[in-house]
This record gives structure tokens, sequence and C-alpha cells, in this order.
């Protein structure tokens, strides 16, 4: 069973992290991962709150939604192109099939919607949202044969992530991505919304993931002066390695 993290507690040197069982973990500091939708449900509580100007940042960001329905096909008979598009009469019937067959070899298209189109497929079974975007397909290409295989995302209605992609809303103060970043004493933020450069993309969380580990590495050698007070994770019967710990919605699986 999957028991996620409820409660951070932050003190000066210290760091409390509770799941849902009560089972606490105690770090000298702590990296928080979690998608930027779920740090607008507030699920997670920070004790003591985190400041203003942090909780700020976290309510002016915007979280979008697009999916995936990926569909494997049994032949290829689409175009050698990267994408195929699909025009409607409103731009809730937009959307986009992106060919993995171009860069992976694959019979595979993933159909993408967005927004609200998203939102709707949500509500559908997997069976029907692929039955929709084969749909779109056939539009395209009236021969085309239904998938033998498929699967469909729910970025919006998952709990761990509730949402795609960060953006920027119109209006709001430049510095927003930056005060995402910033630590809270010994807490720090990584995540897409937190990347000045490449904010609501994948390598925009990476890039801000390494950049936390190295604060967060400077933050415990500044306190305590030495690597060593790092906790020790066993990789293997005779190796040890050096980490700081890093905490995403799900701390561990017990069961």
């Amino acid at each position: 069973m999957d028991l996620w993290v409820k409660t951070i507690n932050r003190s000066t040197d210290r760091v409390d992290i509770t799941i849902e069982n009560g089972k606490t973990f105690v770090a000298d500091a702590a990296i928080v991962t979690v998608p930027v939708g779920v740090l607008k449900s507030k699920t997670i509580s920070f004790e003591p709150r985190l400041p203003e100007w942090k909780e700020q940042a976290i309510s002016d960001v915007g979280v979008g939604l697009e999916n995936k329905i990926v569909m494997r096909f049994e032949r290829v008979f689409w175009p050698d192109v990267e994408f195929l598009g699909v025009v409607a009469e409103t731009s809730y019937g937009c959307s986009y099939f992106l060919n993995l067959h171009k860069s992976m070899g694959h019979a595979v298209l993933v159909y993408m919607p967005a927004g609200h189109l998203a939102k709707k497929i949500e509500k559908m079974s997997n069976e029907a949202a692929t039955t929709f975007a084969f749909n779109q397909l056939k539009n395209i290409f009236p021969d085309a044969s239904y998938p033998i295989q498929y699967l469909v995302s729910r970025w919006g209605s998952d709990v761990n992530s509730l949402g795609s992609y960060s953006y920027d809303k119109v209006g709001n103060p430049h510095d927003m991505y930056d005060k995402l970043r910033i630590p809270v004493d010994n807490l720090f933020f990584a995540g897409d919304a937190t990347s000045v450069d490449y904010p609501g993309l994948v390598h925009g969380a990476y890039s801000s993931g390494l950049m936390a580990a190295h604060d967060c590495k400077m933050q415990v050698l500044k306190n305590y002066g030495e690597l060593d007070r790092f906790s020790k994770c066993v990789l293997s019967d005779d190796t040890i390695a050096s980490v700081p710990l890093s905490i995403s919605r799900f701390d561990e699986k017990i069961g």
C-alpha cells in the first residue's frame, strides 16, 4: 500500500516528515519535488506555514492539462511526419497526434488533447477515451485500423500530479519562478515550476533538481562542515553512498 506524505515540519537544523500511518522520517534537510498541482491543493501540510511570499508564488503559478492516449497499431498507415494535427470548429476540439514511429520505429501514435477537451476525456473510461481518439484519427485516415494496444493518462485527476505542467499566468510577477525555487530554512524546492529558463518542461524539472541537490548539499556542509553528515544509503552489500533525503508525495511503500 502506498502511503502519502502528510506533514513536513521544519526547524533551523531538522526536518520531520510524517506519512499517513503516523510514521515520521527525520533529516537534516529535505528537497520537495511534488508537482505544483499538489502544492496548490494543500494536501501536504507545512509546519510552520510557508512564508507568505512562498504561498503566494504557489498560488500564482498556473497548472495546465494535456493528456496522452497512446495507441499501438499493427502497421503504420500514416505519413513519415512528426505531428498530425486535428482542426475543429472550436478550440476545445483541436488536438494533435505525435508520431512515435518516426523517432522510435514502433507503430505508435499519441493523441494529445489539452485544456477543456482533456478534462472532458478524463471523465471517460479508457475504452471510450481511446475510441474518441481513434475517431479523430479516422477523420484523417478513413481506412485506419483500431489500435491493438492503448494507454490513457489522467494527469488532472491523478492525486499525485493534479495537472500536467506549470505555466505563467498573464499578469503574474516575473520573479514567481524564483520565489518558488528559493529555499525556506533547510527545505529546498525543485520541479518544472521552479525553473526560470524551462518552466513546464521535463528538462526544467531535471535541471532544477540538480540545483536543489547542490544547494541542499552546501547547506548541510555549512551547518556541519563534513560530508559524512549525509545519511548513509546502502546500494549493495559492499557499496555505500552518501545522499541527502529527497522527498516526493510518496515517501516509501509499505505493504
